[in-house]
């Protein structure tokens, strides 16, 4: 038998945020808590994979490179607790590198630093790139490391394959 019986629950929210939800509700022609109730799904939908006890390692991944921003600003989630977050418990295969955390979380409290890192990984492009080219090289890089793993790098677009480490004599064969 599936429980679809609801549940009344108490949020504390700023007057801004009521108000908001007000107006938004009124210019929809919904009710106040239907508003909340969708947030609270949209919401649900997005982290998805962090209420699945199963969902370990760099298939968390996505989560946190979609949304990842925002949710680590909202909840002060600094490189430590990311790290436990994303790899606790988690198999060595299925882990994902401190750099790649340590490159998450600064998106989440120091995007131009993070972009500057993420900048130290291109050695072959020198031209200066928009914070949100930069914020897009880091989805491509992440997902193609964790999320696509099992494409080749030469099938890779540009963008993504010039973040990955290449060996020099890997790199003077592909100029030469």
């Amino acid at each position: 038998m599936i429980e679809s019986r609801k549940q009344a629950v108490s949020i504390r929210m700023n007057s801004t945020d009521v108000r908001k939800v007000k107006k938004l509700a009124s210019r929809l022609g919904v009710r106040d808590s239907d508003v909340i109730r969708f947030a609270v799904k949209s919401m649900l939908a997005r982290l998805g994979p962090l209420y699945d006890p199963e969902a370990h390692g760099r298939n968390l991944v996505p989560v946190f490179v979609e949304s990842g921003a925002e949710l680590l600003r909202f909840f002060e989630i600094d490189a430590s607790r990311l790290e436990a977050i994303i790899n606790g418990g988690v198999d060595i295969e299925r882990r994902v590198d401190r750099d790649d955390i340590a490159l998450l979380a600064l998106t989440g409290t120091q995007e131009p630093y993070a972009a500057l890192k993420l900048s130290e990984l291109d050695r072959t492009e020198r031209r200066e790139r928009t914070a949100a080219e930069l914020s897009e090289s880091l989805r491509q890089y992440l997902y193609a490391k964790y999320v696509y793993r099992a494409i080749p790098e030469s099938h890779l677009p540009r963008e993504v394959a010039i973040h990955l480490p290449v060996e020099p004599e890997q790199q003077e064969l592909a100029e030469g």
